[in-house]
């Protein structure tokens, strides 16, 4: 088990790192260096060393990185070599776009299960045989489907109590879409991802480069 020492900010580079791992292979690689992932992602190559020491020793010196070893390495790591079931609370459009998201899948985040409040959307059909269920039903869903990740796609003032709802279910993460900052236990996994503030950051960095080059 790996400590709190271990930062988001490591743990989200490792995901990049497994991407262009992946990649790599696929193109026929053998080998890669630290400073050759380090210049693809824009990183420092002793970064790189860094984040993958956390975890032990995959390099040789002179040699690089055996990319097929290191991949399956960081995919355990990460939690891939498993398959995981997946609850998503809101079926509006954020939450269809991610059940018809076919990376998830492929990563082995299997999506079982659709919630919403909105009697006009519960019992329709979503996806594949996915059927909208009523939200008062996710302790019952969470337990039969054995769920251990929860997303959030509500409305902000549904967010905080959708997550409490999740974690009391047993739901050991979640993912938080809504445009709102939420509480969840110590013992709970949790990754809020706000749109808004991506697009206000790529914004900002246009903005900056325009005043720059005047």
């Amino acid at each position: 088990m790996y400590t709190s020492r271990i930062s988001k900010q490591t743990i989200k580079r490792l995901a990049i790192y497994y991407r262009y791992l992946e990649k790599l292979h696929k193109e026929g690689r053998r080998t890669v260096s630290s400073h050759e992932i380090g210049e693809e992602l824009g990183l420092k190559a002793s970064q790189v060393r860094k984040d993958l020491s956390y975890f032990g020793g995959f390099g040789k010196r002179g040699v690089g990185y055996e990319i097929r070893t290191l991949a399956l390495k960081v995919s355990k790591i990460l939690g891939l070599t498993r398959s995981w079931n997946v609850c998503i609370v809101g079926a509006g459009n954020l939450g269809r776009a991610l059940l018809r998201f076919p990376g998830l899948k492929e990563k082995g985040f299997r999506i079982v299960s659709v919630f919403d409040k909105d009697s006009a959307k519960i019992g329709k059909p979503v996806e594949r045989d996915l059927v909208v269920i009523d939200v008062k039903r996710l302790s019952e869903i969470v337990k039969a489907e054995q769920i251990e990740i929860g997303v959030i796609t509500t409305p902000a003032a549904d967010a905080q109590e959708v997550a409490e709802l999740l974690s009391k279910s047993g739901v050991k993460g979640i993912i938080n879409f809504a445009p709102a900052r939420v509480s969840v236990p110590e013992t709970a996994s949790l990754e809020e991802i706000d749109i808004s503030v991506a697009f206000s950051s790529v914004a900002f960095g246009i903005i900056t480069s325009e005043e720059d080059s005047d």
